[in-house]
């Protein structure tokens, strides 16, 4: 009697260690396999926004000449405004340039405003020239030196 109660003690331990054992869940595989991926994606992805190569027809043609350089207004480190190295002031800043326009309100105008500027100077050229009507305004910047 003595055995049998010892032995069923012994094979109910055992089998809570197995149980124990098997509920554990291996999470490497699924790891293993996910940086698989992630190395397959990361070499397939520059690959995928390369464009085809393809040789352009040469023609005779020469490139469009720019009829005209773009109207250009600066704005400088202490505020004053300049079209095309003449200097304005905010009020006659509109006037002036549409006397310079030629295809209206859809010509571009360029805006350079120095780096300490400030800003909100650089905004009411911005400002005075939108409400004009203008809406192809871009800011001219100069690209980072690389350290």
């Amino acid at each position: 009697m003595g055995m049998s109660v010892g032995g069923s003690k012994g094979g109910r331990k055992r089998g809570r260690a197995r149980t124990q054992a098997i509920s554990d869940i291996n999470i490497t595989p699924m790891v293993d396999v996910m940086l698989v991926l992630l190395i397959v994606f990361m070499v397939a992805a520059p690959l995928m926004t390369m464009g085809v190569p393809i040789d352009l027809p040469q023609t005779q043609a020469q490139a469009m000449p720019l009829e005209r350089k773009p109207i250009t207004v600066t704005v400088t480190p202490d505020g004053a405004i300049t079209i095309d190295s003449e200097p304005v002031t905010l009020d006659t800043l509109v006037s002036s340039v549409e006397a310079l326009v030629v295809e209206g309100t859809d010509e571009r105008i360029y805006v350079r405003g120095d780096a300490t500027a400030a800003y909100g100077a650089i905004m009411e050229v911005m400002g005075a020239l939108s409400a004009a009507g203008y809406g192809q305004i871009g800011l001219i910047t100069e690209r980072q030196s690389s350290p």
